[in-house]
């Protein structure tokens, strides 16, 4: 196991089992495809992440291998509550088997000490995360059933509309300042979230949301896939103004892998230098603070640079850090130190 031990912010793993495009013992036992499984993620010092549960518009399909042209805004239309709830319980019940399958190498991590446990020991710690709230009821019922099944963490909206907001659309250039805020049903989720303790996910959400979120919430603000708009002025990044609302609550932002939110042009090929990762932490951590700053790689839903292509990968990202300046302290705390904080900040114990 290398030296740093590194906890994610956001993965698509649960996918790619919804689709059938792998097998659980191919995670456990390891395999060529995709960017996660057991055997890579020990080589490379991937201690887990945040397992997003995501439901696929049914005629769309975004993949690392296909993704969306963001010369003009790319925003699905939104889907149905009944559809949602199926694919969700379904990705819900594949991960506890997945648990169930790994005989102790693999934990949902409930609370910060179950995380620090896990990480201590080299389990892989997985938090249950929604990306997109479209299997939510609007009188919040799921939101409590889901709680107590170990959902942690909740990405309001997915980039497409929602009974409680409307997600930003993808586009490049542009501001992520598109559509209005949270409805009335929204805002009653966010206070529902705040006195549950489920960490709200901003990375998907459009400006306007983004602000009545700071208005309403009592929680650190945490975008978990999120990159800087003034290096990459696509819809999707934080723009200074967004940075300095997060700093100001103690929150955190975790550095998206996907190419198409790092690179200066908006471009989505991947043989570039891992340059342009370390200018999005040098940036953040020079706007956040050195307590704010972690990684949300994106890995298995979306296309990353070449040298840090699966999570065997990762001690490239650290070396490249390394050389530009980086000393071990700080790098502790970007590779899972830093999660670890605003968690317990978020859950308590």
């Amino acid at each position: 196991m290398p030296e740093f031990k590194i906890f994610d912010g956001h993965n698509d793993t649960l996918l790619r089992f919804y689709r059938n495009e792998v097998e659980f013992s191919d995670f456990l036992g390891g395999m060529d495809s995709g960017h996660i499984d057991l055997e890579r993620a020990r080589r490379g010092g991937f201690t887990g992440g945040f397992c997003a549960v995501y439901v696929p518009n049914p005629d769309t399909r975004i993949a690392p291998d296909n993704m969306p042209d963001t010369s003009k805004p790319y925003s699905p239309p939104a889907v149905e509550f009944v559809y949602s709830q199926g694919v969700v319980l379904r990705q819900m019940a594949d991960l506890f088997k997945l648990q169930a399958a790994s005989a102790g190498q693999l934990k949902v991590a409930r609370t910060a000490d179950e995380l620090q446990s896990c990480i201590d020991a080299g389990v892989f710690a997985a938090i249950l995360h929604f990306e997109g709230a479209e299997a939510i009821d609007e009188d919040l019922n799921a939101l409590e059933v889901y709680y107590q099944a170990g959902m942690r963490s909740l990405g309001i909206v997915w980039s497409r509309p929602t009974i409680f907001a409307h997600g930003v659309p993808i586009a490049f250039p542009s501001t992520p300042d598109i559509g209005p805020g949270l409805t009335d049903a929204g805002k009653r989720l966010v206070k529902r979230c705040n006195q549950l303790g489920i960490m709200i996910d901003l990375s998907h959400m459009n400006e306007a949301g983004f602000w009545d979120v700071a208005a309403l919430s009592d929680a650190p603000l945490v975008a978990t896939h999120s990159n800087v708009h003034a290096l990459c002025p696509i819809s999707r990044n934080l723009t200074d103004k967004q940075l300095d609302a997060i700093k100001a609550s103690d929150g955190m932002v975790g550095l998206n892998f996907a190419t198409g939110f790092l690179n200066e042009d908006g471009a989505w090929d991947s043989d570039r230098p891992l340059d342009v990762m370390v200018r999005h932490l040098d940036y953040l951590v020079e706007r956040l603070g050195d307590t704010r700053v972690g990684l949300g790689s994106d890995y298995d839903g979306a296309r990353v640079p070449d040298a840090v292509g699966d999570v065997s990968k990762l001690p490239n990202l650290i070396a490249a850090l390394q050389e530009a300046g980086y000393n071990d302290d700080l790098l502790h705390k970007l590779s899972h130190q830093n999660w670890l904080r605003v968690l317990r900040k978020t859950w308590g114990g």
